[in-house]
């Protein structure tokens, strides 16, 4: 892969990043997006929160004319770097999810995957706005994300907490750091904001999607997916 000068300088955390996308998990989660979305040559695929361009390096060999957008000047960067060394056109730019720099009607298709639940609530619901204004009627909505809560009441949020805890257990002591960490930003209100599959199934109905579905998957994410209406 063809790497900047200025590597040095990118944030840590795109190397995490980069690791995270290349595991197995999200490499799966990747194609079931990927192919609910039902990409055709040709189609304009807005990805929102691209990341290290799990979903737009994947769309583009699809055919797709893809334009990725992400908060972080460094993920930005480096999936410039990866597109131009995979001769992929993507076109990259710094922005938010609650203010795409797209125009109205553009995309066939808006993607995403773990984006959302770094947004509060009505991040959400603007993000859901923003997805829907920058579709052409019938255009899809597909994403990934978190699906769950801590609410220690609901069996499967429950589920999801526990297998975590254990799995932050069997790493040992930089586990029981991190668990450590989790709780103090729970605490503090500065942990991530994931809401309910039916939370999603409901905002995007009053954001005026048509054939909304969302179901959790067998982690603690979930899928959901949307069209614009036609007229």
């Amino acid at each position: 892969m063809l790497i900047p000068a200025n590597t040095k300088n990118w944030d840590a955390h795109v190397s995490q990043a980069e690791i995270v996308a290349r595991s197995p998990g999200f490499q799966h989660l990747r194609d079931r997006i990927i192919d609910l979305t039902e990409i055709q040559p040709d189609d304009c695929v807005v990805d929102v929160g691209a990341g290290t361009g799990l979903l737009s390096l994947e769309s583009a060999r699809r055919g797709a004319r893809v334009w990725a957008v992400d908060i972080s000047p460094s993920m930005c960067e480096y999936l410039r770097a990866k597109a131009r060394s995979g001769g992929h056109q993507i076109e990259v730019a710094v922005g938010s999810a609650v203010s795409l720099p797209i125009v109205d009607g553009f995309a066939d298709a808006v993607v995403s995957n773990y984006c959302f639940h770094h947004l509060d609530d009505a991040g959400k619901l603007q993000a859901l706005a923003e997805a829907r204004r920058v579709l052409r009627p019938g255009g899809r909505l597909v994403f990934g994300d978190m699906m769950f809560t801590l609410d220690p009441r609901d069996p499967r949020d429950r589920a999801v907490v526990e297998a975590k805890v254990r799995a932050m257990l069997r790493k040992g002591p930089a586990g029981v750091v991190r668990l450590a960490r989790n709780g103090l930003r729970v605490a503090t209100g500065r942990w991530e904001s994931p809401v309910r599959a039916s939370w999603w199934q409901q905002a995007m109905l009053d954001a005026h999607f048509d054939d909304v579905s969302v179901r959790v998957l067998e982690h603690e994410g979930g899928l959901a997916h949307a069209r614009r209406p036609p007229v």
